[in-house]
């Protein structure tokens, strides 16, 4: 991960993914290459070989390679599933929701418009 004093834009940022399904999962990590292992590890690696088919073959060999963005592709491509991700994620905190500035930032929101306007 890039040091935040050298990269402070990557401060407080994470990146997310979502494997779609009957119950959509979220996965967070520090930044993409992370999420990327991670969704492989524990989403393409625990699919039993039967539900993937011919592609297990491709898969593993991804896996085995460290390809991680290859074998959770070649799974989506199996499974008819949908991973989203998305790679620089506010992290929110109490200092950056900081309360005066909230306040401030409340009262200039789009609720508070007279529709008139």
């Amino acid at each position: 991960m890039p040091d935040p004093e050298l990269f402070p834009q990557r401060h407080n940022r994470i990146a997310v993914g979502v494997v779609h399904g009957d119950v959509p999962r979220v996965f967070l990590a520090e930044n993409v290459e992370v999420l990327g292992r991670l969704l492989a590890l524990e989403v393409v690696a625990r699919t039993p070989a039967a539900r993937v088919g011919a592609k297990a073959d491709a898969i593993r060999t991804a896996l085995l390679e460290e390809r991680w963005g290859d074998a959770v592709l070649e799974w989506m491509s199996a499974t008819d599933n949908v991973v989203d991700g998305y790679d620089d994620e506010h992290v929110w905190t109490e200092a950056r929701l900081e309360r005066s500035l909230a306040d401030f930032e409340l009262r200039l929101s789009p609720i508070f418009r007279d529709p008139a306007d």
